[in-house]
């Protein structure tokens, strides 16, 4: 539909079908004109590693911020800050440059934090480093929360693994979705771990079981589950576009996430690169380790965007979910939808799906501002 948005402040004031630009013209107020362009909430990107040569790992505020410009310039107004598997240093020290980040973004704004290990499976490590992996222990979880004060928001669990499930229940607990992948759940072991609170899917099928039809293991747990959502990856490589329509089909808008899971490459291109303790090559945007293993992704928030419309998902389901369901799954308050009363954030993009511009909180992001 043709709309105007009056913002006001860092909100949506008003959504009128029709106006005349003329009067605000006479009123000194700012206009932009989107020219028939497409106009969306802010997207929501709850899985995201690094951008533009920085790897949010390496335990520097300049990586997360590089992250966080990166973001604005493909759409995204909200992020997690996303681990990989590491020692308790590491992560108290990823840990602690979000805490010095957080109020100060320079572009997308740091919604808290994704772990996504290092309590995963070595048979499903994926380029997650074995050496890095271990069975959950709450003692050192008490330490990560100490740090975190309130700052996990989603964790990425194997929940066969020993003391898989008494982890599940301490993160419930404390508030945080439980979400599994790198895992070899069984389907019984899978619906035990929702039964107990797990609640999300990581990157969805990847690295876990095929479904086979004597044992169907946890992606079908998943999809027969009506409360559990998913991520997908919608880069044309980690999911053919006939299971984005399945997962789509069973899961519905609300219930499906588009997500990145990109590595420091994106944005930046072909090359080498280390992450995650490995050495990892990316051809024609495609990132793998040595023996082949499929090592993050490049993909942008817009690219996952226009892919899925590719494949065939209504745009306007794409955009729910691009930025209304992950907003409703990480329970943030008015923002994820163009409505009267929410925050400002909004994303301006082409016919090509390219970012024209990006609003956050009311204010236009600008590359020159913050560089």
């Amino acid at each position: 539909m043709e709309a105007s948005i009056f913002v006001e402040g860092n909100k949506i004031n008003r959504i009128v079908d029709q106006y005349d630009l003329r009067t605000l013209d006479e009123r000194n107020e700012q206009v932009i004109d989107g020219k028939g362009c497409l106009l969306i909430p802010g997207m929501i990107d709850v899985h995201i590693h690094g951008a533009k040569n920085f790897n949010m790992m390496d335990g520097t505020t300049e990586s997360i911020q590089a992250v966080s410009r990166a973001c604005a310039e493909t759409g995204c107004t909200h992020f997690l800050v996303t681990s990989v598997s590491a020692t308790l240093e590491e992560l108290l020290q990823m840990i602690k440059q979000t805490k010095q980040v957080i109020g100060k973004e320079e572009g997308a704004k740091i919604a808290g934090i994704h772990l996504e290990g290092p309590y995963l499976n070595i048979e499903k490590k994926g380029m997650q480093n074995a050496k890095y992996l271990r069975h959950p222990d709450l003692n050192e979880m008490a330490k990560i929360f100490e740090e975190a004060d309130g700052l996990i928001k989603m964790m990425t669990i194997a929940p066969e693994l020993p003391g898989g499930i008494d982890l599940i229940n301490y993160l419930k607990e404390n508030g945080v979705i439980v979400a599994i992948a790198h895992s070899n759940a069984s389907y019984e072991e899978a619906q035990k771990a929702f039964e107990s609170g797990a609640s999300h899917i990581t990157h969805c099928f990847n690295a876990m079981p095929v479904i086979h039809h004597r044992s169907p293991g946890l992606v079908t747990a998943a999809l027969e589950n009506d409360d559990v959502s998913v991520q997908a990856i919608v880069d044309g490589i980690h999911l053919h576009p006939g299971i984005v329509r399945l997962l789509f089909k069973v899961k519905g808008a609300d219930k499906m996430v588009l997500t990145t899971d990109a590595l420091q490459a994106m944005g930046v291109g072909d090359g080498n690169y280390l992450f995650g303790g490995h050495q990892v090559t990316v051809k024609n945007g495609v990132a793998r380790l040595k023996d082949g293993t499929l090592a993050s992704s490049t993909v942008t928030m817009n690219k996952s965007l226009e892919n899925s419309v590719a494949f065939g998902i209504p745009l306007a389901n794409g955009i729910q979910m691009a930025s209304t369901t992950p907003a409703k799954l990480l329970n943030l308050a008015s923002v994820g939808e163009i409505r009267e009363g929410y925050t400002a954030d909004l994303v301006l993009l082409d016919k090509e799906f390219n970012v024209l511009r990006t609003w956050i909180s009311g204010e236009i992001y600008s590359k020159n501002k913050n560089n």
